[in-house]
């Protein structure tokens, strides 16, 4: 069950139509408790983010470039086939990003929920919520914050596999000696979110992992 888009070339007798049904179809799912993951597709200055989210809470935030068609099948492969877009149950995490990118806030407080990681990944991925706005963390200092020092590759792949970025701020970790590392969205985009966090931040250029 997957939300389909509406065709852009319908008329606007169409499109109301095609609406109210995905509105009575969502209502339906919803009473039925036939809906396990919602999804809707919001606007950024990093690109359109897929955002998904089940009843435990925000479960994957995704970059355009990662390829959202991609995105919602694998979600239905580890998760359940039972998705549809529903806006309405992600508008706070909606709003709560249009104020990040305002820069009016500096945390998230949704609910998340960090299933598709394993408990070492899921580990560092919440220890990710504790670096402050506009600083940042190298991966040696995330594996000593985990007391796991020797953990640094462990580290650097749990970031990079990080289901939630910017809500749990990956972007935030850079390499010892300054340069970017990796990320899911992106060198730009990382770069783009430090930018905005810290308009003073120059880190030195960096590779994908």
């Amino acid at each position: 069950m997957t939300g389909s888009r509406i065709n852009p070339t319908a008329t606007g007798e169409e499109t109301a139509l095609l609406e109210k049904l995905g509105n009575e179809l969502r209502a339906k799912a919803q009473a039925e408790e036939l809906l396990d993951v919602s999804y809707r597709i919001v606007d950024s200055p990093v690109g359109s983010l897929l955002l998904a989210s089940t009843p435990a809470g925000l479960v994957r935030v995704a970059f355009e470039t990662e390829d959202h068609d991609k995105i919602l099948e694998l979600l239905a492969q580890k998760l359940s086939p039972r998705i549809l877009k529903d806006p309405s149950r992600l508008d706070a995490v909606a709003r709560q990003l249009d104020e990040y990118f305002a820069g009016t806030r500096h945390n998230f407080d949704v609910p998340l929920d960090l299933k598709l990681s394993t408990a070492f990944r899921r580990q560092v991925q919440l220890e990710l919520g504790k670096i402050g706005y506009g600083h940042t963390w190298s991966y040696s200092q995330m594996a000593e914050r985990i007391g796991n020092p020797k953990a640094v590759r462990a580290v650097g792949s749990a970031c990079a596999t990080n289901p939630i970025p910017i809500v749990l701020p990956c972007h935030r970790v850079l390499r010892t000696d300054g340069s970017l590392g990796g990320y899911l969205g992106g060198l730009e985009a990382k770069t783009e979110l430090l930018k905005l966090e810290n308009p003073d931040f120059g880190g030195a250029p960096g590779t994908l992992f």
